[in-house]
């Protein structure tokens, strides 16, 4: 049998095939995908589990004409290879390759940007009511989102909106039961008694907002799906399909362990068997240090409480959940209310450590202002993936966290270098903290093979200096002490001598008397933080040296003023020269 998708360049050569082809083309689609990710790596169980509906909307809708926006973007891998990016698809999530997610720049079939979840409703919308203000009402607007996304508050905003406009609008579910973690709360609840059949007595939830609701559809019946696609696209106004579908399909490891194939790294394509690393030795994971530590910490502190936004394996807080299962919540995608949930804990006396991604609590800055700081309660945020996160790309990279918090009053923004000092951060943290404090710490292992060492209390606001100096002094943060320590030892032994090395561990408070000392001292100074430079750490170094009127030299180094792409974190740390070699030639030049 001739293959057909190496003929497939754009959806108008779709659309020329009559249904037994469209079907070896759904398995061509997925064996193609399994066979990519297997050694490029990427988010598969996804993409595999809404083949079929990707085929049958590029083959129903007359896209780019009609525009098709998806959710997240982790199920987009289908679509991208549909639409012109097959022979360049190896390189999905590399340094200069296409993205991991939708993007505008990308393709005129990427019709918005995407990376977060719960933004294809409000955007489809858009389109929507944009396209009846042009007179252009045939044009059809699908949002493809799901079950684990459409209970974010920004969804039902989207549908709240949607259900009183005369909009051409489909959104299709895709209903899994799951998102990266299986999905949680009411709404799951109430779509997995649509799954097996069972129907509200009075009302439907989606037809009460104005919607026509559609399903549930068997989202792997592709014959199915097109004749309904079809019949949809005829009707006018906002419309809703319940997509039923399995997670990981076609590739039987992904469909039996959805979690761990959401994103699985490298593994054997002909059976799904993951690639063995010999981890041995190796350093653990900032993330597992974060949900071990507060595991031993609630067993002594009854007041201590978890809650994370959908993101228990990612932040590691499933250690807690399981352990003291009253006393760790998933809250699912919902950030906004992750943050004032836990402000209102606070208000009852509870310690609440809120593990969230850096770039995920952009998404609720009002609540951290409004909610949390101006009533100076002691929420703990543990913000993972701050810095730059990798492949996931300009979405993910959690670089904009010390520029956004250092302007709050009440804040405390303290960054460890390592495990240990991550460790004691949060055992001090529950030790009568008196205001909200972030703790922000990378993606990835760390650098010490023995971190569970006993508790320390760390003085707030203290900075510590790692190596004594004459000439210049590194301020550094968090895990940029690494970078600094290598790139010094690289030095020669009479320029090493002449560098000074602090590490400054709070970015507000700032150590002020330890500054003093090294303005006093220094006439060269060189800040390294691995957030962007505008706003962030330096500049505070910066505002503090012209409060005392310094006259020496002070350098930035962080991420400058633009978005960063996706690549390894050693590449993006080196187009930034904030790694090792950039560190070390920027001594040089001073020296």
């Amino acid at each position: 049998m001739a293959e057909i998708l190496k003929n497939i360049n754009c959806p108008k050569d779709l659309r020329k095939l009559d249904l037994e082809e469209l079907k070896q083309v759904v398995q061509e689609l997925r064996k193609f995908i399994i066979d990519i990710v297997a050694t490029k790596e990427g988010h598969l169980g996804a993409s595999l589990g809404v083949v079929e509906l990707t085929v049958a909307l590029h083959y129903i809708f007359n896209t780019p004409e009609d525009l098709l926006v998806w959710d997240v973007g982790h199920q987009a891998y289908g679509h991208k290879i549909l639409t012109g990016r097959r022979d360049i698809f190896d390189t999905n999530r590399q340094l200069n390759g296409i993205s991991g997610f939708p993007k505008r720049e990308e393709s005129e079939y990427d019709t918005f940007g995407v990376g977060h979840s719960s933004t294809s409703i409000s955007a489809a919308l858009g389109m929507a009511i944009a396209s009846n203000l042009k007179a252009e009402f045939e044009k059809q607007h699908i949002a493809v989102i799901g079950d684990a996304s459409i209970a974010s508050g920004m969804a039902f905003e989207g549908l709240n909106h949607a259900g009183v406009t005369k909009a051409n609008l489909l959104v299709i579910l895709n209903d899994n039961a799951i998102g990266i973690d299986p999905s949680v709360g009411a709404l799951k609840e109430y779509l997995t008694k649509a799954r097996v059949g069972y129907k509200p007595a009075r009302d439907n939830i989606i037809e009460a907002l104005n919607f026509q609701y559609f399903g549930p559809v068997d989202g792997h019946d592709l014959e199915g799906l097109l004749k309904t696609l079809k019949e949809m696209k005829q009707i006018k106004g906002p419309k809703f399909l319940h997509v039923i579908t399995r997670k990981g399909k076609g590739l039987k490891k992904a469909e039996e362990d959805q979690v761990k194939y959401h994103a699985p790294g490298k593994f054997e394509p002909t059976t799904g068997e993951l690639l063995k690393y010999d981890t041995n030795g190796l350093p653990i994971k900032y993330q597992d240090v974060f949900g071990l530590t507060l595991v031993e910490l609630a067993r002594k502190n009854k007041k201590i409480i978890g809650i994370t936004p959908a993101m228990p394996t990612g932040s590691s807080l499933k250690f807690m959940m399981k352990a003291f299962p009253e006393r760790a919540f998933d809250v699912g995608i919902a950030e906004q209310h992750a943050v004032t949930l836990s402000a209102g804990m606070a208000t009852q006396g509870f310690v609440v450590y809120c593990a969230i991604y850096s770039t995920f609590l952009q998404r609720a800055y009002d609540q951290l202002i409004h909610d949390v700081a101006l009533q100076n309660l002691p929420v703990v945020f543990c913000l993972d993936r701050a810095g730059l996160v990798g492949e996931d790309g300009a979405t993910h990279h959690g670089v904009f966290d010390i520029a956004y918090a250092r302007p709050i009053p009440n804040l405390i923004i303290a960054a460890p270098r390592n495990e240990t000092e991550l460790r004691n951060l949060l055992y001090t943290a529950q030790l009568d903290l008196k205001s909200p404090m972030i703790i922000r710490y990378p993606r990835g292992r760390g650098v010490l093979k023995e971190w569970e060492l006993p508790f320390k209390k760390v003085e707030i606001g203290k900075a510590e200096c790692l190596k004594e100096g004459f000439e210049i002094a590194v301020l550094s943060l968090g895990n940029m002490a690494g970078n600094v320590e290598n790139a010094i030892k690289n030095l020669n032994k009479t320029a090493q001598e002449k560098i000074a090395h602090y590490d400054m561990r709070f970015v507000k408070p700032l150590d002020k008397k330890i500054l003093n000392k090294i303005f006093g001292k220094f006439s060269k100074i060189i800040t390294v933080e691995d957030g962007v430079i505008n706003g962030g750490f330096g500049s505070a170094i910066l505002e503090y040296a012209s409060n005392l009127s310094y006259k020496g030299d002070i350098e930035l180094l962080g991420i400058p003023d633009e978005f960063i792409e996706q690549g390894s974190v050693d590449q993006l740390q080196e187009i930034a020269k904030i790694n090792v070699q950039g560190i070390q030639q920027k001594l040089e030049s001073i020296i």
